[in-house]
């Protein structure tokens, strides 16, 4: 597994005083568009007024009034990024006594889009008290306590989590789940992305874990089957190494699977063994033999480093025994040259963890679990708004049709 580096507090720094700057720069239009915004918020409740209580000077008999205007109270609306102060009208019922809610003014009392927008803040860069001084330099407005965008922060990174969790996957068609882990601090996150069989990627979840071992992964990968993961069909998982998925994998989808071990991962592990001076050479070799055209050609040239390495490092050679057939699992597919470039390693999720890294790379302290996983989750659906389809999309019917020969699976078309 491949350890991705946090960003560095400089880099992060420069963002959040430019994220700072942007916002500065726009408080005099600000300023002079909250008046307007508020008049017509004002007007919006006067008119609800009107239609609840009648017109303010009309002639209607009191015996004929179900409601009535009854003076009016402080409160507040949420325009925008900013909680802002308002004089709310009150309508009595006649009836029952009771004040009749204004629907307009109920609305706008609710900050969920700009809980959206502040956990994106947040995430990109502003700390919950830097978001404060940004929030206040409107003046009209109330301004963000540093505890009331924490709060507010929990609430929606929550409802991101909940909804990653317990995203339904029966509407997805998948032909191929990425695995590998990603660390935070002293912990790992299991992450899994699928490829659906027109390229597009679609996180599926993650689990925290210290080691990705066959009890973990097999309890990971079941809930994604719980969620509606299908499978039946065939999947190619690629996976770094790890013998644990690898047990997982078997053990959860038995003979629906084919598994591609990351070559990048492979060749990396091997040259680990040998000197410095020879692991240039010996990686340039590696990676010649992968990029064979087929699967004869392949593991011919790695039969023939095999034989070198034998007479230099028999780790080494211990190294690239194990699991080496699974590294050619695309070329045995007969795909590797229309799909290698995509699935022959994990580098598409450890392109997720870099930019995963970007998010949470400000933490140096997880005080829970649940701030890692809240943190994590929304960072993962943002990142999945900005995937694009795997290079060589086209041809993943081809790659469907290759697994389904290679397992022996046969699909039974409805009459």
């Amino acid at each position: 597994m491949r350890t991705i580096r946090s960003t560095s507090r400089i880099s992060n720094k420069k963002e959040t005083d430019e994220a700072i700057e942007n916002v500065d720069t726009r408080v005099a239009l600000i300023q002079a568009l909250i008046p307007m915004a508020l008049q017509s918020v004002n007007d919006l409740l006067q008119q609800e007024v009107e239609q609840l209580a009648g017109p303010r000077y009309g002639r209607q008999k009191d015996k004929e009034r179900e409601n009535y205007r009854w003076g009016q109270q402080s409160g507040s609306v949420y325009l925008g990024d900013q909680k802002l102060p308002i004089d709310v009208p009150r309508v009595r019922n006649l009836t029952n006594g009771k004040e009749v809610t204004l629907e307009p003014y109920k609305k706008l009392q609710r900050p969920t889009e700009l809980d959206e927008k502040l956990l994106l803040k947040v995430l990109y860069g502003l700390s919950c008290h830097q978001y404060e001084k940004v929030a206040l330099t409107v003046p009209e407005s109330f301004g963000l306590s540093a505890s009331s965008t924490s709060r507010r922060f929990i609430k929606a990174s929550a409802r991101k989590l909940k909804e990653l969790s317990e995203r339904r996957l029966e509407k997805y068609d998948f032909v191929s789940i990425i695995l590998d882990g990603k660390s935070l601090a002293d912990e790992q996150v299991l992450i899994a992305v699928g490829v659906t069989v027109d390229g597009q990627k679609v996180i599926l979840g993650f689990e925290q874990t210290a080691t990705e071992n066959a009890k973990v992964g097999g309890q990971f990968l079941q809930s994604l089957i719980d969620r509606g993961l299908g499978y039946q069909q065939g999947l190619l998982f690629v996976i770094d190494g790890s013998k644990g998925l690898r047990k997982a994998i078997d053990e959860m989808f038995g003979e629906y699977a084919a598994v591609q071990r990351c070559q990048w991962h492979k060749r990396e592990n091997v040259v680990a063994y040998l000197a410095k001076s020879e692991q240039t050479r010996f990686r340039s070799k590696l990676q010649q033999a992968y990029e064979q055209p087929s699967y004869r050609q392949a593991s011919q040239a790695l039969k023939s480093i095999r034989a070198e390495l034998k007479l230099i490092n028999e780790s080494s050679v211990r190294s690239l025994d194990e699991g080496l057939e699974e590294t050619l699992t695309l070329h045995r597919l007969g795909v590797f040259q229309e799909l290698g470039i995509s699935l022959k390693t994990t580098n598409c999720l450890e392109s997720i963890n870099s930019q995963l890294a970007r998010f949470t790379g400000r933490i140096t302290h997880w005080k829970t679990s649940n701030q890692r996983h809240r943190w994590v989750a929304s960072s993962l659906l943002e990142i999945e708004k900005g995937l694009r389809k795997i290079k060589g999309y086209r041809h993943l019917p081809m790659l469907r049709k290759a697994l389904q020969r290679e397992l022996k699976i046969q699909i039974i078309m409805a009459a």
